[in-house]
Protein backbone atom coordinates (compact mmCIF):
# COMPACT_ATOMS: atom_id res chain seq x y z
CA UNK A 1 0.00 0.00 0.00
CA UNK A 2 1.24 3.67 -0.61
CA UNK A 3 2.15 6.08 2.28
CA UNK A 4 -1.02 7.28 3.94
CA UNK A 5 0.45 10.97 2.96
CA UNK A 6 0.17 9.99 -0.34
CA UNK A 7 -3.40 10.63 -0.09
CA UNK A 8 -5.36 13.92 -0.49
CA UNK A 9 -8.80 12.38 1.55
CA UNK A 10 -9.95 9.54 3.73
CA UNK A 11 -13.66 8.62 3.17
CA UNK A 12 -14.99 6.58 5.96
CA UNK A 13 -18.69 4.67 4.97
CA UNK A 14 -20.33 5.17 8.61
CA UNK A 15 -22.63 2.46 8.25
CA UNK A 16 -21.20 -0.95 8.45
CA UNK A 17 -20.74 -2.97 5.29
CA UNK A 18 -21.12 -6.62 3.95
CA UNK A 19 -17.62 -7.41 4.30
CA UNK A 20 -18.20 -10.18 1.30
CA UNK A 21 -18.03 -6.99 -1.02
CA UNK A 22 -14.89 -6.62 -3.08
CA UNK A 23 -13.76 -4.01 -5.37
CA UNK A 24 -16.91 -3.75 -7.68
CA UNK A 25 -19.33 -4.15 -4.75
CA UNK A 26 -17.30 -1.45 -2.89
CA UNK A 27 -16.90 0.72 -5.89
CA UNK A 28 -21.07 0.72 -6.26
CA UNK A 29 -20.86 1.88 -2.56
CA UNK A 30 -18.51 4.80 -2.82
CA UNK A 31 -20.66 6.14 -6.02
CA UNK A 32 -24.07 5.77 -4.26
CA UNK A 33 -23.05 7.44 -1.11
CA UNK A 34 -21.15 10.09 -3.12
CA UNK A 35 -17.83 9.13 -0.94
CA UNK A 36 -15.05 11.20 -3.84
CA UNK A 37 -14.36 10.75 -6.99
CA UNK A 38 -13.20 7.02 -7.20
CA UNK A 39 -10.16 7.49 -9.75
CA UNK A 40 -8.97 10.05 -7.36
CA UNK A 41 -6.52 9.98 -4.64
CA UNK A 42 -8.55 8.86 -2.10
CA UNK A 43 -9.39 6.18 0.45
CA UNK A 44 -12.22 5.01 1.09
CA UNK A 45 -12.48 2.97 4.11
CA UNK A 46 -15.57 0.47 5.11
CA UNK A 47 -16.44 -1.64 8.38
CA UNK A 48 -18.31 -4.46 9.25
CA UNK A 49 -20.69 -5.03 11.77
CA UNK A 50 -18.37 -6.24 13.99
CA UNK A 51 -16.18 -3.75 14.20
CA UNK A 52 -13.30 -6.47 13.64
CA UNK A 53 -12.53 -5.80 9.64
CA UNK A 54 -11.85 -2.92 7.99
CA UNK A 55 -11.57 -2.67 3.97
CA UNK A 56 -9.78 0.47 2.34
CA UNK A 57 -10.18 0.75 -1.51
CA UNK A 58 -8.41 3.04 -3.56
CA UNK A 59 -6.71 3.38 -7.13
CA UNK A 60 -3.25 3.46 -8.18
CA UNK A 61 -2.26 3.93 -11.53
CA UNK A 62 -2.86 0.86 -13.19
CA UNK A 63 -6.05 0.04 -11.25
CA UNK A 64 -7.98 -0.66 -8.17
CA UNK A 65 -6.62 -1.94 -4.82
CA UNK A 66 -8.13 -3.20 -2.17
CA UNK A 67 -6.57 -3.36 1.60
CA UNK A 68 -8.26 -5.57 4.32
CA UNK A 69 -6.64 -5.93 8.14
CA UNK A 70 -8.63 -8.29 10.85
CA UNK A 71 -8.08 -7.44 14.51
CA UNK A 72 -7.92 -10.80 16.55
CA UNK A 73 -8.79 -9.56 19.55
CA UNK A 74 -10.07 -5.75 19.80
CA UNK A 75 -12.63 -3.72 17.72
CA UNK A 76 -11.52 -0.60 15.62
CA UNK A 77 -12.90 2.36 17.54
CA UNK A 78 -15.47 3.64 14.84
CA UNK A 79 -18.19 6.60 14.42
CA UNK A 80 -21.47 5.84 16.54
CA UNK A 81 -22.87 8.67 17.12
CA UNK A 82 -22.12 11.09 13.57
CA UNK A 83 -25.37 12.14 11.55
CA UNK A 84 -23.40 12.01 8.63
CA UNK A 85 -23.26 8.85 6.24
CA UNK A 86 -19.67 9.66 4.83
CA UNK A 87 -16.88 11.28 7.30
CA UNK A 88 -13.95 12.64 5.77
CA UNK A 89 -10.56 12.35 7.97
CA UNK A 90 -6.92 13.28 7.39
CA UNK A 91 -4.41 10.55 6.66
CA UNK A 92 -2.89 11.22 9.98
CA UNK A 93 -6.18 10.61 11.93
CA UNK A 94 -6.41 7.42 9.40
CA UNK A 95 -3.09 6.21 10.93
CA UNK A 96 -3.86 6.82 14.79
CA UNK A 97 -7.22 4.83 13.56
CA UNK A 98 -5.51 1.23 12.20
CA UNK A 99 -3.22 2.04 15.56
CA UNK A 100 -6.59 1.80 17.49
CA UNK A 101 -6.96 5.10 18.77
CA UNK A 102 -10.53 6.86 18.88
CA UNK A 103 -9.98 9.74 16.75
CA UNK A 104 -13.84 10.93 17.65
CA UNK A 105 -12.60 11.15 21.46
CA UNK A 106 -9.62 13.11 20.86
CA UNK A 107 -10.71 16.64 21.64
CA UNK A 108 -8.17 19.63 21.26
CA UNK A 109 -7.94 22.59 23.88
CA UNK A 110 -11.66 24.56 23.54
CA UNK A 111 -10.60 27.75 21.78
CA UNK A 112 -9.88 30.72 24.06
CA UNK A 113 -11.36 34.43 23.20
CA UNK A 114 -10.45 37.35 25.53
CA UNK A 115 -11.67 40.98 24.66
CA UNK A 116 -8.57 42.53 26.52
CA UNK A 117 -5.47 41.26 28.01
CA UNK A 118 -4.82 42.23 32.32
Amino acid sequence: MKALTEFQGVYLHRDPVDMRKAVNGLSEIVEQARMGELRGPHLFVFMGKRRDVIKILYFDRSGFALWYKRLEQDKFPWPKKHGDEVLRITPTQMQWLLEGYDVWKMKPFEEFHFSRVS
